[in-house]
């Protein structure tokens, strides 16, 4: 079910207000028989201020930025991490995806590195594993963020069966050059720079506790 706008009242009721105001001086000059110059003055007056009025709603309407639409994600909430992963690990997915979503619009994350997939938590999809699709595919080869503001209107959502069926955008944000973090949103359009800079930032701390993680394992075995 998706919100309402919160601001769409206040952005028509200058347009309410001006035509309401508009009809009321027809009204009056119409029950009017004797029109004197005062009356004919005060008209004009209400008119000019009618149609600002009105002017100014329909700016509002264009000008005014309008909350993206959220819905509620269809799928189970839960929380998931590969039971061989060394604690550090756990504990440092736990950190940085509690972070993404409480503090983003993000409500399903997966964490998919060396073709596994270590954490899945949020609102799940249908299915459990990951089978990069060409967009995933193009991150993990290019090393470079995608972000799919508005999910539905690409055909490539279909790799992304993973998520819930109704997620509104997707960031996939490289780990390193072997993995990648993939957000799911609830409203398109609604992440800002500043969320996708500090998703990068994320990524890249993973990153580097991965690869200290991979060389103590290399350390121990030799």
């Amino acid at each position: 079910m998706r919100k309402s706008d919160p601001n769409r009242v206040l952005r028509r009721l200058p347009i309410i207000v001006g035509g309401l105001g508009a009809v009321l001086l027809l009204v009056n000059r119409l029950l009017t028989p004797d029109l004197t110059d005062s009356q004919a003055r005060a008209d004009v007056l209400g008119v000019i201020l009618s149609a600002v009025l009105i002017l100014t709603g329909l700016i509002w309407q264009q000008v005014q930025p309008r909350s993206p639409e959220t819905v509620e994600l269809i799928g189970e909430q839960g929380f998931v991490l590969a039971p061989e992963l060394p604690a550090r690990v756990k504990t440092e997915l736990a950190w940085a995806s509690h972070l993404l979503l409480t503090n983003t619009v993000t409500r399903s994350l997966v964490v998919f590195y060396q073709g596994k997939v270590l954490l899945r938590r949020g609102v799940f999809g249908q299915k459990s594993e990951v089978v990069p699709g060409p967009i995933l595919k193009r991150v993990l080869e290019k090393q470079q963020a995608v972000y799919l503001v508005d999910l539905k209107v690409y055909p490539g959502k279909i790799e992304f069966d993973y998520l819930p069926e109704n997620t509104q955008g997707v960031i996939c944000q490289p780990i390193g050059n072997q993995g990648v973090l993939i957000l799911g949103a609830n409203a398109p359009r609604s992440y800002t720079k500043q969320d996708e800079n500090w998703i990068a930032a994320i990524a890249d701390k993973l990153a580097v506790t991965f690869n200290e993680e991979m060389a103590n394992s290399e350390r121990q075995s030799n």
